[in-house]
């Protein structure tokens, strides 16, 4: 997780702390991230690296500037991984969305994370389209280059209607893989589950989700949208798109 460890943002199926940005902070950035992660995926021996972070609302890109230099500089010292990226929506800012595109990472991930009808209370700051929207223009940047993924969490009060509703925006907006995880209290502070769904519905809406025509459909009481990310890719019967080729001249 990069962009430092306070959220401008307060989820309420977050843990990590969410905060208004303090004027002494705002426009903080560790310049030396991206070499430390880039390092830390050459020491550990890492074949796909999953690059996530906080939301920076205080930042005119949101953080976008930074992300390209954490997998710029990653994808330079470790010729043999591949780099999955997992973003905030940057506000709706799609112009910077370019940025990380074009530093080439391999999986382009942003998570819807609830139905639309939960959004005030799972995601209150956040817009259900401008997510949708974020995902077609990352799409229509790279459509061959790259893939595209999100992920939703079960056990808030959606339906599986609601769910399978959600399956279908994300598959006009040309989303290649979903991921669907049961959500689990993190903190006292945070909203309640309201129910457990069972194991067996899981099956089912995997089963939904690839007759949709999604690429990849993840779907598990313990998944999260980047757990077993390295095997979930390796399964995956396509070829990841070629480094970089999304870049200028190359």
């Amino acid at each position: 997780m990069i962009l430092g460890d306070r959220c401008t943002r307060r989820c309420g199926f977050c843990a990590v702390g969410g905060e208004p940005p303090r004027p002494a902070r705002w426009g903080w950035l560790d310049e030396d991230e991206p070499c430390r992660v880039a390092q830390a995926v050459h020491e550990l021996g890492l074949r796909h690296a999953v690059v996530t972070s906080v939301t920076r609302d205080d930042l005119p890109d949101g953080g976008a500037g930074h992300f390209a230099a954490v997998v710029g500089e990653v994808l330079r010292l470790n010729e043999q991984a591949t780099v999955e990226v997992l973003t905030p929506d940057f506000a709706g800012k799609r112009d910077v969305l370019r940025r990380i595109v074009d530093a080439g990472p391999a999986i382009f991930g942003h998570n819807v994370e609830t139905v639309p009808r939960l959004y005030n209370s799972v995601r209150p700051g956040a817009d259900y389209k401008c997510s949708l929207g974020l995902l077609r223009a990352v799409k229509e940047m790279a459509p061959e280059s790259l893939l595209t993924k999100s992920g939703l969490m079960v056990g808030l009060g959606e339906t599986l209607d609601e769910v399978q509703e959600v399956f279908r925006d994300l598959r006009e907006v040309g989303c290649d893989i979903v991921t669907v995880g049961q959500y689990l209290q993190p903190t006292p502070r945070s909203l309640p589950v309201a129910r457990f769904l069972p194991p067996e519905k899981f099956g089912e809406l995997e089963g939904i989700a690839r007759d949709m025509g999604f690429l990849g459909a993840f779907c598990g009481p313990f998944v999260r949208s980047s757990y077993l990310a390295d095997r979930f890719v390796g399964s995956l019967n396509v070829e990841l798109g070629v480094r970089g080729s999304s870049r200028k001249g190359e």
